[in-house]
């Protein structure tokens, strides 16, 4: 093998301590005959990954090595493997690690809602080993679940789509986003950024929903068609009436949404679609009535055949996530996560620099 027998990351030791994280080492996962080692160039930082370093979907396995916007290249392929990656190719990684590939979920291009799904960071596999994901100097996982990334596109820039920008997709896609259709992005943050653009390319008429106008100029150049300022304008909800198909709720937590005025904004049979992952102790709660005609649903990521066409729309209609890169290292992954607690950033972070930590 051409790198070592452990691997190393950045780790959170303490989710009481996560801005401080430690550089670690760890055994992988046993390789499998279908799995891939893949060296990683760069890594987004997702709101998730922020999520599990505090603690606030409970207590992770330690070390916790976080990350599941991996971009890198192939150093080792299993001899079962029979998707057609080869060593030296340039593979992105999102948020699922593993699916038993036989159920009707997976057979459905659904496998990111299989029962047996093991996602990139911080999720036994069957023999109980925790995943550990893009924030190290490798990651191990099934071919399944690696992309190849078109040459025309840049890893730092794309990395975001690989768990942010395909969780936006998939709902946008299901619904009928498309040509001919009023589409609705609520919260302008790191998904909602993406969601923005990936609508526009997709040839809907984009509506970007926010709290306030502060996020208006970002999201006109974006792409947006029209921008609402829910607490600015306190009509919006009359003006807007009868006017949305599809509305996706990129919001990090839904306490703020207003789920008695949202749906009058939707025509009949409109559809209102959440993708936040809030804190495990948030509930949500709705007036059945005011739903008549309008479905509202929650979404997971994507499968990895949605994830093969977002890449293809990324490189056909240039959709450039809004980063800011930070090199690898205890103190720049600590100060990402210290500048996430503050809503710091415009709109996602990549680590870069890999060479340079490990």
């Amino acid at each position: 093998m051409a790198y070592p027998e452990n691997f190393t990351g950045i780790a959170v030791v303490d989710n009481k301590d996560y801005t401080y994280p430690k550089k670690v080492d760890y055994a992988p996962k046993t390789f499998g005959d279908h799995d891939i080692d893949i060296k990683v160039e760069c890594c987004g930082v997702c709101g998730s990954d922020h999520h599990f370093a505090k603690g606030a979907w409970g207590e992770t396995p330690k070390p916790t090595v976080l990350g599941h916007e991996i971009i890198g290249e192939i150093v080792k392929v299993g001899p079962k493997c029979d998707k057609g990656l080869k060593v030296g190719d340039r593979v992105g990684v999102g948020a699922q690690a593993f699916s038993c590939l036989k159920c009707e979920r997976c057979k459905d291009d659904n496998e990111q809602y299989c029962r047996q799904a093991v996602w990139t960071v911080s999720t036994p596999y069957a023999d109980g080993y925790a995943s550990k994901g893009g924030f190290g100097n490798y990651v191990r996982l099934h071919e399944h679940f690696a992309a190849k990334i078109p040459e025309n596109l840049k890893s730092q820039e794309i990395a975001p789509l690989l768990c942010g920008g395909i969780t936006v997709y998939s709902p946008l896609l299901r619904n009928g986003c498309g040509p001919g259709k009023k589409v609705g992005i609520v919260g302008i943050g790191g998904i909602g950024h993406m969601g923005i653009m990936i609508a526009k390319a997709m040839g809907a008429e984009v509506f970007a929903i926010s709290r306030s106008s502060a996020k208006k100029a970002d999201a006109l150049k974006l792409g947006a068609d029209h921008y609402i300022a829910t607490k600015e304008e306190p009509d919006w909800a009359k003006t807007y009436d009868d006017t949305l198909d599809l509305v996706v709720v990129c919001a990090g937590s839904l306490t703020d949404i207003d789920f008695n005025a949202l749906p009058t904004v939707m025509k009949v049979n409109g559809k209102i679609v959440s993708i936040a992952a809030p804190d495990a102790s948030e509930k949500l709660t709705l007036s059945p009535i005011g739903l008549m005609g309008v479905s509202i649903s929650n979404s997971a990521i994507g499968s990895m055949k949605e994830v093969d066409q977002l890449l293809k729309l990324a490189s056909e209609k240039n959709i450039k996530p809004w980063i800011e890169t930070v090199p690898m290292s205890e103190e720049g992954l600590g100060e990402v996560f210290a500048r996430m607690d503050k809503g710091d950033v415009k709109y996602r972070f990549t680590m870069t620099d890999y060479d340079k930590v490990f």
